[in-house]
């Protein structure tokens, strides 16, 4: 598809489908609505660390956590290990168990206690003249593993392990981005820096519409993606992907003729 185009699809799309209506089952459900940003920041990090597997287990799993952690930073800051352990002991996401779970939350407590936010820690490491959030996201995971001495953790991943990282640039999507959808407490880190959270079906739209021929949905080939946005929409290089990910989240729009029209 001819660029301009492709560009006047893309924000037809994003006039389409970019609306609170269609947020439900995304687990973004959870992360708006915060009052506080401090909350929103740390749900917002929880949902997107669960979010791999089924929508409907996700949602489940979130809940479930949300359910122990009423007030979130609060209780991530002032619960004691022990009630940790207790509340989580048979906590089961898929393969990770309410170990990786806590250890999660330690390394939050170890970022709010030094850094007073995420976004405070996160900015810490960012660098205006860095292309992408990549260098920044390195350092920012780095600290919140501190909180757990280090030790390997499936919901915590970092482009030092080789990784699209879709699920933490899905939380930098969250908390950067401000409009219908992305509620975007954070304020220090502009979104022309931010990286296409690609799994299995971005890369397989990214694909379609030329954006890219890279075959593997890898770190290199998120990279390529977000530079294709950015010729775009230079300042906001991750706007189309809620719209654009619909369908892989609510089945019933597959059927739209609208997509026809883009693919």
């Amino acid at each position: 598809m001819a660029f301009t185009k492709l560009s006047q699809k893309l924000e037809e799309l994003y006039g389409r489908y970019n609306r609170p209506e269609y947020i439900s089952p995304d687990p973004l459900e959870f992360v708006v609505g915060w009052r506080d940003g401090r909350d929103c920041e740390v749900v917002g990090l929880v949902a997107a660390c669960l979010a791999f597997g089924s929508v409907a287990q996700i949602n489940r799993s979130v809940a479930s956590v949300l359910e122990v952690l009423a007030e979130p930073r609060r209780c991530v800051i002032e619960m004691p290990r022990r009630e940790l352990a207790r509340a989580f002991e048979g906590f089961r996401h898929r393969y990770v168990d309410g170990r990786n779970l806590i250890d999660l939350l330690l390394g939050v407590r170890h970022v709010l206690e030094r850094y007073g936010t995420l976004e405070a820690c996160f900015v810490d490491g960012f660098r205006r003249e860095d292309e992408t959030v990549l260098p920044a996201l390195n350092r920012f995971v780095a600290r919140l593993r501190e909180g757990f001495d280090g030790r390997r953790n499936y919901l915590l991943a970092s482009p030092c392990d080789g990784s699209a990282c879709k699920r933490m640039h899905l939380y930098l999507r969250w908390m950067v981005r401000r409009d219908a959808v992305d509620p975007g407490p954070w304020r220090g880190v502009p979104a022309a820096k931010l990286v296409v959270p690609l799994d299995t079906h971005m890369h397989r739209v990214a694909l379609r519409l030329g954006l890219t021929r890279r075959k593997q949905a890898n770190g290199a080939t998120a990279a390529e993606i977000t530079r294709a946005f950015r010729r775009i929409v230079p300042e906001d290089p991750v706007k189309y992907d809620f719209a654009l990910t619909r369908p892989g989240i609510r089945k019933e729009l597959v059927d739209d003729p609208f997509w026809g029209s883009i693919w």
